[in-house]
């Protein structure tokens, strides 16, 4: 397995590293980072929890309906014009962090950070990527969409240090210089390095696959019933993780776990993500995204089952590693499900409606406990849903391409 990972790299070494800091910029606007942000705002601004929360929370989603919009742009502009313009509406986003001094300042700034951070930053790196190769598609998304785990290592403790050296605001300063100074440099020499796509370079008959020939376009996606079909699966890891995570303080307060407790399986959830994502791009390219799809929502169904009906420190970690198999499933899975399934024309426009839709669950499953259910109810409820979900996608996607 690590053999034919470097065989790939050797030979596309520029694209690979194109996807993975693209994906790794983008992690400024994920919200593991901003969070750490959020209490030196509110201080500052004299902003309620709830005034602040609704602002990010107005913010994400509108940036997600945004990239809906703007997402399929990818497709019709060329590469290094795309990412400048997602570089830049990222670099404005961090000025306006450094200066943001009212609520509607700070909303601006959010929404920028979250649809070109969060949004556009991965969704340019993985259409390119999935678009740039073609039987090495798992591997290439897999180092692609290593940038995340990468980010939530290192990234915390980069903000940490920066809050303490220079302040909040300031750090965002740095942020905003280091996008066109060293990021897009950078970025723009890998793509002038990388040579032909996987397709191109090597013989027809190695490189081609059905997938390749196909035109499905955003149109095709809504009208192809197994598309709804697999819809419920395909949103069930951010609905859950987002649930879980924002949750924790109650979840830990009802299985009496400490928050330190949960720091650590935390790394073993970041590593497990990791390794996994490796694992799966080979199975991705051995036997398709399509066969493995059905398969993606087991470990939630398991982890979070084990977490509802079983006690003790054990199985935090148990239930955080599954859990971390399962977001690096998903991960790999679909994003190679909709370049085998619809081809590579319009994959822009359709990751961007994919990407809209996962924003819009995020935004659902903080409301989970308003009906004051308990722990088990609610992790019982979400291994319920993941399970109808497994249980549809049995029914959708069953070979890699439409006509």
């Amino acid at each position: 397995m690590i053999r034919g990972y470097l065989s790939v790299f050797r030979s596309y070494w520029p694209m690979l590293l194109f996807g993975l800091l693209t994906v790794f910029i983008g992690n400024f606007g994920q919200s593991f980072f901003i969070s750490w942000y959020g209490a030196s705002i509110q201080q500052q601004m004299n902003l309620s929890a709830a005034a602040y929360g609704s602002a990010y929370s107005g913010a994400t989603l509108v940036s997600g309906l945004t990239i809906m919009v703007i997402g399929g742009a990818v497709d019709r502009l060329p590469l290094r014009r795309f990412i400048a313009l997602a570089g830049a509406g990222l670099t404005l986003a961090a000025v306006l962090m450094w200066y943001a001094h009212s609520l509607w300042s700070l909303i601006i700034a959010l929404f920028l950070l979250r649809f070109c951070g969060q949004g556009l930053m991965p969704h340019t790196a993985m259409t390119a990527v999935g678009r740039y190769f073609s039987i090495n598609r798992g591997k290439a998304i897999s180092v692609a969409g290593n940038g995340v785990p990468l980010g939530e290592m290192f990234l915390p403790t980069l903000a940490v240090a920066l809050i303490a050296l220079v302040g909040w605001q300031q750090s965002w300063l740095i942020i905003a210089l280091f996008i066109p100074l060293v990021f897009l440099p950078l970025v723009f020499w890998l793509l002038a390095k990388a040579g032909p796509s996987e397709a191109d370079s090597q013989a027809p008959a190695a490189s081609a696959r059905p997938a390749d020939f196909i035109d499905g376009s955003r149109r095709t996606v809504l009208a192809d019933g197994r598309f709804w079909r697999a819809l419920p699966l395909l949103l069930a890891p951010p609905f859950i993780v987002t649930g879980l995570f924002i949750h924790q303080g109650f979840v830990l307060h009802q299985k009496d776990w400490s928050p330190a407790l949960f720091a650590s399986a935390f790394v073993l959830y970041g590593a497990v993500h990791w390794a996994a994502s490796i694992f799966v791009g080979s199975l991705v390219d051995r036997y398709s995204a399509t066969r493995l799809f059905k398969f993606m929502g087991l470990p939630f169904v398991a982890g979070l089952a084990l977490g509802a009906l079983r006690d003790g420190v054990w199985v935090v970690y148990a239930m955080m590693a599954t859990l971390g198999i399962g977001i690096a499933m998903m991960g790999t899975i679909a994003n190679a499900l909709w370049a085998e399934v619809y081809g590579t024309k319009h994959l822009g426009s359709i990751r961007s409606l994919f990407t809209s839709l996962s924003v819009l669950s995020t935004s659902a499953s903080p409301v989970l406990l308003d009906a004051g259910m308990d722990v088990q109810t609610f992790l019982l409820s979400m291994a319920g849903y993941a399970a109808v979900g497994v249980v549809l996608a049995a029914t959708a996607f069953r070979s890699p391409a439409v006509s």
